[in-house]
């Protein structure tokens, strides 16, 4: 079975992403809940938020934040 991967990223109000994924499904991630550990806490900065890409299997942003993918799918409506 083929791992379901982010194939497309879209940053969105209120910190959340809406993200197409490689078997064709468009959801939506809300990153709020992960923005409080010290690691994500600067992509408060919503300049910063907005840098985010599609990296490989997954996403990141600019300043070296990502998230697991399985994370992303599981995770997200």
């Amino acid at each position: 079975m083929k791992r379901i991967k982010p194939f497309k990223v879209i940053p969105l109000e209120n910190y959340h992403l809406e993200i197409e994924f490689s078997n064709g499904e468009k959801r939506k991630f809300n990153c709020l809940p992960y923005l409080n550990g010290e690691w994500f806490s600067e992509l408060l900065d919503f300049n910063k938020f907005n840098t985010v890409r599609i990296a490989g299997n997954t996403i990141e942003w600019s300043t070296g934040q990502d998230i697991c993918p399985d994370c992303l799918y599981d995770n997200s409506f």
